[in-house]
């Protein structure tokens, strides 16, 4: 993003990206807990006001250098918290215009899976692969490929002997630190509104997009 603050705390509608994200998961009845996984040295969750839904957040200051290993220091945090056979939703903070109907069909979805699951859309756009002079080698298939979102939901205890066995350098879902494992997660069909922001650009899109969402 190029900026002083992490990008998680930028202002976006008036407030910090973050909270738009932990707004949504909040608002849903069917989740009990909302913990946020932060860096140990975070100086910005605090200076925030969460008061809007203070009693349902829990911050955890044991995030590690990589996704799986801040996912994985989370789950060790709750864990007397948390039934091994509890539901675990885990959601980018970044994705910050996460619609309720998305979250609650992940939720319905999966509420009988023997394994779990996650949020995606198929691809649709043409995939090229290209060399390291940025020259296309090959155009890719892209039948039966799917763009991964977050949630990904899995039960608790399985997804933390998913994370303790893979390297948390290569696994960058939870989805694919339970495929490493041979179990099969279920594609839940997301929504594009549920976008990852990532550039400076996405933030004006997300405002354009949460703008949209309070008329409705």
């Amino acid at each position: 993003m190029g900026a002083a603050l992490p990008k998680q705390y930028l202002e976006l509608a008036g407030r910090p990206l973050l909270y738009h994200t932990l707004r949504q998961l909040c608002a849903c009845a069917a989740i009990e807990r909302v913990f946020v996984v932060l860096a140990p040295g975070d100086d910005f969750f605090a200076q925030q006001d969460w008061q809007p839904f203070a009693a349902r957040l829990e911050p955890l200051y044991c995030g590690g250098a990589a996704r799986a290993a801040s996912v994985f220091n989370g789950l060790a945090a709750v864990r007397d918290l948390v039934d091994a056979d509890d539901w675990v939703l885990v959601h980018d903070a970044v994705r910050p215009c996460l619609p309720v109907a998305a979250l609650t069909r992940l939720i319905e979805t999966l509420a009988d899976d023997a394994v779990g699951g996650l949020l995606a859309l198929p691809v649709v756009d043409t995939l090229k692969r290209a060399d390291a002079a940025g020259r296309v080698i090959k155009t890719e298939p892209r039948d039966g490929l799917w763009q991964a979102q977050t949630p990904q939901m899995f039960r608790y205890r399985a997804l933390c002997e998913a994370l303790r066995a893979i390297d948390p350098a290569v696994a960058t879902d939870e989805a694919s630190a339970m495929e490493a494992l041979g179990l099969q997660p279920r594609l839940v069909t997301g929504d594009t509104r549920n976008l990852k922001v990532t550039y400076p650009h996405d933030l004006e899109l997300a405002a354009l997009i949460l703008e949209r969402m309070e008329k409705q």
